[in-house]
């Protein structure tokens, strides 16, 4: 029996890339797995994440990581349907990750409001017959979405470190960070537009944008 799990990292951040990580193990993986100790990814520290996500990509018969970048979210969320944004856009990602992996059975950590609707999402991409169990905080409950939430957590964090290196200290790039929302205010004001690594469909991005005077006619959608 070959198990897959799936999970995202960086869904809300109004900075970087949206990462989707897949971890294809065998029932002795699976157990090795549990014995590493595998847990939600947000409960670990960076160092003991780094250190777990190389012990689970040597024991995992194969894995693979999706980087969504900023515009693709932005296109998803300013052009799709209500019922057809980032959720539609995570199970299309979700299902081509599995499809990659075919696993017999995949657990999926459920962006949807309705675990079994994501299902059907991720169903109606999949090229294969595949069982998907899709649950909400699926990476507390199954080793196996636990250690997919800690190769796209450190994946997520290695593409963050690498932009400030380049672009300076913008925080944790969530829009609750104040250092965040600093440096968005100061990049606007030099250059009157975002870099291609932030999300200009964040409801954040666009107030700053437009301005304090402005007219909000904005976006509402949940970061």
């Amino acid at each position: 029996m070959l198990i897959c799990g799936v999970d995202d990292a960086g869904r809300g951040p109004v900075i970087g890339p949206l990462v989707i990580a897949g971890v294809l193990v065998d029932e002795i993986g699976l157990q090795k797995l549990i014995q590493l100790g595998v847990r939600d990814s947000k409960t670990l520290s960076p160092k003991r994440r780094k250190e777990l996500a190389m012990q689970i990509t040597s024991i995992a018969k194969n894995y693979s990581v999706i980087k969504v970048q900023p515009w693709e979210i932005d296109n998803v969320v300013e052009t799709g349907k209500k019922l057809n944004k980032l959720n539609r856009l995570e199970a299309r990602v979700m299902a081509r990750i599995i499809g990659e992996l075919k696993p017999d059975i995949a657990y999926v950590d459920a962006s949807d409001v309705l675990p079994e609707r994501f299902r059907q999402y991720i169903l109606e991409e999949l090229p294969l017959k595949i069982e998907v169990i899709s649950e909400h905080k699926a990476d507390k409950i199954y080793p196996i979405v636990s250690a997919a939430s800690i190769v796209a957590k450190v994946e997520r964090d290695m593409e963050i470190e690498r932009l400030r290196r380049e672009y300076g200290d913008f925080g944790s790039g969530y829009p609750a960070d104040p250092k965040t929302i600093e440096f968005l205010k100061r990049w606007v004001e030099k250059h009157n537009s975002y870099p291609s690594f932030v999300r200009k469909s964040w409801k954040t991005a666009k107030e700053i944008l437009c301005g304090k005077g402005c007219q909000r006619t904005l976006l509402e959608y949940k970061e």
